[in-house]
């Protein structure tokens, strides 16, 4: 009895690791860099418009996509421009946190 409580304690422990495990590398795949043409720039909205590769952390595959961005990001940055950028994904929205020519 002692041997089969202490095996389904240590498999508890494991199976605990395991999903702290996942659960970290996917907080952490939320976040990733990219390049890509800028389409559109709306400052007063906050948002711009890329036209980028796939973005395999984010799950994202080759497209144009409208992000969220701090206004004050987009002081230099106008259509046509080639950019890198990093982008993170929070509650279901793409925000991009940096990003230069």
């Amino acid at each position: 009895m002692f041997l089969s409580n202490r095996l389904t304690w240590q498999a508890a422990v494991m199976a605990g690791l395991v999903l702290t495990s996942v659960y970290a590398v996917t907080a952490q795949a939320q976040q990733a860099s990219a390049s890509g043409e800028v389409r559109r720039v709306d400052a007063t909205a906050g948002k711009v418009t890329i036209k980028q590769g796939a973005i395999a952390d984010l799950q994202l595959p080759a497209m144009t996509l409208v992000y969220q961005i701090d206004p004050a990001l987009l002081k230099d940055i106008r259509p046509g421009d080639k950019v890198t950028f990093t982008a993170k994904r929070e509650a279901g929205k793409y925000i991009v946190t940096q990003i230069k020519k």
